[in-house]
């Protein structure tokens, strides 16, 4: 029932996260802690707006206090970068935030952090789930919550200003102070609103804020930041006359923008300007790193560098480790996660919205005019995405025609190679590419293809389409 995919244990609230395997899960940490010998540390745990987060977040304290491991509770709703950076810089071995990040209202979950601030990667997850099988006195023993704090095994914590300040100390507030910039916030009802106005406004930003009261149910919306998801953040961009307008996903890991002429910039364009803007104002040095359904025009940025680009399976835990065995300088993917050298080893939409404010000072260029600067200097592609769903039985015959059988429509164009790291992935030689795969987050199939034009990377989706009868 407890599943780990791409990004941490996610269930429907109600149907798989329930109490009792919140805390089913959180004891098979505490067993696992143990047989490491890490108990002593204790562990870090924080919450997003989601339903039951807050009260999920204690449910496990409960456990981890009855087991004797001293659990650290942030004590209000907090960014999950926010957990990552806490456990990195006080050298924790174990994080947990509850979160479903940008999945719908009826969701919730688990993400585990690991030693550094990383997520856990598959051996990791596979290990907690071993230990979870293990588990069989059900329901787990607990602490009552006030007997946890008069303990001291439960300890509440707010480490906000720690994490601010370092993102502070590493971004060109000067720089941004000079510009007076106007700057439009859409923290999506999540849990961004504070972090952002308090970076910005300490830059000197003039910041206003749509969406910022506490929703469980987003606004009736998907909380990710998405050209139809942000439909009201760029009427006010324009409306208000805002130099770019931010969005990030419920738990602050994500990020959309919107810039100056009210154009949704897609997550792809957001990885690739700032790694531009990184090599060519900053003057750093390192290749990018990003998975198999995020924009090769990354790839073409690296060579004129002189660096490299890599490619990972999708899963920002991916990411993260390639990152590090790199020593990268950005590492992203097209749904809006990146994360930038030098900052917590995950995603932070906090930290790449500070940077791209600090590129708009640096450059004294308005967003627009770099982007079109940079499809000038590389040209343009475009980004074709379609999700479906269907049974189980149709997963399971789709399964077997393309990824055991593997086979494969009548392609139109000359192929360059296939791969099957995750799902499909077909490379053609004009440098478009399409991406076939089942998602780790949610019961979908996502198609995502990359061609010189939209119309042609319509038409692929399509071909894959009929073929599957998943139309």
């Amino acid at each position: 029932m407890i599943k780990f995919g791409t990004g941490g244990w996610r269930a429907i609230i109600g149907e798989d996260f329930t109490k009792e395997n919140i805390q089913i899960l959180s004891r098979a940490l505490c067993d696992k802690m143990r047989d490491e010998q890490v108990e002593q540390e204790g562990i870090v745990l924080g919450y997003d707006r989601r339903f039951l987060s807050k009260e999920a977040m204690q449910w496990a304290a409960q456990v981890f206090a009855r087991e004797g491991i001293k659990a650290y509770l942030i004590n209000k709703s907090a960014p999950t970068p926010l957990v990552m950076f806490y456990v990195m810089k006080h050298g924790f071995h174990y994080g947990m935030m509850i979160t479903a990040s940008h999945n719908p209202a009826v969701y919730n979950g688990i993400k585990v952090f690991t030693y550094g601030g990383r997520d856990a990667d598959e051996q990791e997850t596979g290990r907690i789930e071993s230990y979870i099988n293990e588990v069989t006195d059900i329901p787990v023993e607990d602490m009552p919550y006030s007997e946890g704090l008069e303990s001291g095994l439960i300890e509440e914590i707010y480490p906000l200003n720690e994490y601010l300040d370092s993102i502070i100390d590493a971004v060109d507030m000067e720089k941004i102070k000079s510009r007076g910039l106007r700057v439009a916030l859409d923290p999506m009802y999540g849990v961004s609103e504070t972090s952002l106005k308090t970076i910005l406004m300490t830059a000197r930003c003039e910041v206003e804020t749509i969406h910022e009261r506490h929703d469980t149910l987003f606004g009736g919306k998907l909380p990710a930041p998405t050209a139809d998801t942000l439909r009201a953040l760029q009427n006010y961009v324009l409306d208000r006359g805002c130099d770019l307008g931010i969005a990030t996903d419920g738990d602050a890991d994500r990020i959309g923008v919107i810039d100056d002429k009210g154009n949704f910039l897609h997550p792809n364009d957001i990885l690739v300007l700032l790694y531009y803007y990184l090599l060519k104002y900053k003057g750093w040095h390192g290749p990018a790193v990003r998975n198999i359904c995020t924009t090769h025009l990354l790839d073409r940025v690296a060579a004129s560098f002189g660096e490299e680009c890599y490619e990972v399976p999708v899963g920002f835990k991916h990411i993260s480790a390639k990152m590090f065995a790199t020593d990268a300088v950005i590492g992203g993917e097209s749904s809006g996660g990146m994360a930038v050298k030098g900052h917590i080893k995950g995603k932070d939409g906090i930290y790449a919205s500070a940077l791209l404010v600090e590129m708009i000072a640096v450059t004294g260029k308005k967003l627009s005019e770099i982007m079109d600067m940079i499809r000038t200097e590389y040209g343009g592609m475009a980004l074709e995405e379609r999700d479906y769903r269907f049974s189980q039985k149709k997963k399971e015959e789709i399964k077997k025609q393309l990824l055991e059988d593997k086979e494969l429509p009548q392609i139109p164009y000359e192929v360059d190679h296939i791969s099957y790291l995750d799902g499909l992935k077909i490379y053609l030689k004009d440098g478009g590419w399409i991406s076939v795969r089942f998602s780790g987050t949610e019961p979908l199939l996502r198609i995502f293809c990359e061609m010189k034009e939209k119309k042609a990377a319509a038409a692929f989706c399509e071909l894959f389409e009929q073929y599957l009868d998943i139309g």
